[in-house]
């Protein structure tokens, strides 16, 4: 069964607000076994004219686990933390 992941753009508008999300949705990582690969790393844009602001990658080993993560508890009360702290942009793909 391949991986999914979940990629994020993240635009932060509010730093300190943020990170109280940072804080629920690192528990909802813990809690769901995710397996964060990329969280606000350096980047170049190689190709394109895609400007990233802050970006994530997260792994799970389903595609189920990846929603378990989404519609916990723990990621819930992140949402609801970064309401006006950050412009999200938020897809799951299937890995191979």
């Amino acid at each position: 069964m391949p991986s999914t992941y979940i990629l994020a753009n993240v635009k932060v508008t509010n730093p300190t607000q943020y990170e109280e999300y940072r804080k629920w949705s690192t528990a909802a990582m813990q809690a769901c076994g995710a397996e964060v690969c990329v969280r606000g790393g350096a980047f170049e844009v190689i190709e394109g004219d895609w400007t990233p602001d802050r970006l994530v990658l997260l792994k799970f080993p389903t595609k189920e686990a990846a929603w378990a993560f989404y519609n916990s508890p723990e990621y819930t009360q992140a949402r609801a933390a970064r309401e006006g702290a950050a412009i999200m942009r938020m897809v799951m793909v299937e890995g191979t």
